[in-house]
């Protein structure tokens, strides 16, 4: 049984900007969780809360999970045509 306490560090409007968020993370070696409600996902619903999706982290983890989720990418961050370099 997991013994840790899950901390929520975001939200996010869906499960593809979650599933996003969480790539983030997990390539930082912070593990992931997300909760969110099941009809939300089948209809692709964002109204009322349906639709939102909670990230949550072990609660040892959760400051930096959110200063990596904080940071916010130019252009030329994501620019990967001469291979990163």
């Amino acid at each position: 049984m997991d013994e840790q306490v899950w901390q929520v560090v975001g939200t996010a409007q869906g499960v593809i900007r979650a599933r996003i968020l969480e790539g983030r993370l997990e390539a930082e070696g912070i593990p992931v969780r997300l909760q969110y409600e099941p009809i939300g996902a089948i209809y692709a619903i964002t109204v009322d809360g349906l639709g939102e999706v909670q990230i949550l982290v072990p609660e040892r983890w959760a400051d930096h999970a959110r200063r990596v989720l904080s940071k916010e990418y130019t252009e030329e961050d994501l620019d990967w045509r001469d291979g990163g370099r």
